[in-house]
């Protein structure tokens, strides 16, 4: 617990550290950007022949170098609007830069070809599923297959970068379908598989997720195949199996889940801003 604790400490260090710059960086601004333009306006205002703007700007610069600075000037409050503008251009650039990376991301996942991911076969970020509750093998309903799915999909979601998940198609990339899957719906058509699906994943694993989930449907071999395309999460994903949360992280073309000291530092590490 105490290592934990000393990483989650050296990751706000850090974080103060960029808000610190970020701020000075805004203050300058506000310096020798902000000060400088309005007073240079105001000059013009009151004289019919002010000096050009370059050799107001090294006026001031000059003042505040070497401390020289009127008495009335308004350089602290310019400084304090431009370290405000500076932290909250810091923030809409994370929000941002993180939009436009997802965005990236689920474009590049979009632009592949299906039947050339499937031959790839599985992998960190990809995963084949025969079936979301039909059990090849007995020939019935297996709810218990469902939760093998919401295993892979918490793997995904606690992952840095997400994966794919493909329903409809076996471990050796045979296309399956979810004909059989269908069957076992109130409405046996791909809006119901996926209303069961997204259902599964808010009940389970938590409804705020379900906007990191895109679900589109392929027809390969005249068998529809369900492709389920995992964004990271912003929090860390727990299932629960028998009444107890299991931590599930992707290795390799797998998914297990972790120990309790495994998962506390995989989440220091995964998710820096977490408090």
């Amino acid at each position: 617990m105490k290592r934990f604790f000393l990483l989650l400490l050296n990751i706000w260090k850090q974080k103060l550290k960029i808000y610190f710059l970020a701020a000075w960086i805004g203050a300058g601004m506000g310096i020798f950007l902000l000060a400088p333009s309005y007073d240079y306006i105001s000059s013009r205002e009151r004289n019919a022949d002010p000096i050009s703007s370059i050799e107001f700007v090294i006026g001031q610069f000059a003042e505040v170098m070497t401390g020289q600075i009127n008495q009335n000037n308004l350089i602290l409050f310019y400084a304090e609007i431009g370290a405000l503008l500076g932290l909250l251009s810091l923030g809409f650039y994370q929000v941002l830069h993180k939009r436009l990376v997802d965005l990236d991301a689920l474009k590049a996942e979009l632009d592949k070809d299906l039947p050339t991911i499937i031959r790839q076969g599985e992998g960190p970020l990809l995963e084949f599923k025969s079936t979301l509750r039909w059990d090849l093998q007995e020939q019935r309903v297996n709810r218990s297959l469902e939760g093998v799915v919401l295993k892979t999909l918490a793997g995904f979601f606690n992952s840095h970068v997400g994966g794919t998940l493909l329903i409809g198609v076996a471990d050796n990339g045979e296309i399956v379908g979810l004909e059989q899957d269908f069957q076992t719906l109130k409405k046996s058509d791909q809006d119901g598989f996926e209303q069961t699906l997204i259902t599964a994943i808010a009940e389970n694993l938590g409804a705020d997720l379900c906007r990191f989930v895109h679900i589109l449907f392929h027809r390969i071999d005249n068998k529809d195949v369900c492709r389920v395309i995992v964004s990271p999460a912003l929090r860390p994903v727990f299932l629960n199996i028998a009444n107890t949360p299991k931590f599930f992280v992707r290795t390799g073309g797998g998914t297990r889940d972790l120990n309790i000291q495994e998962a506390l530092d995989y989440v220091a590490g995964r998710w820096k801003s977490l408090k």
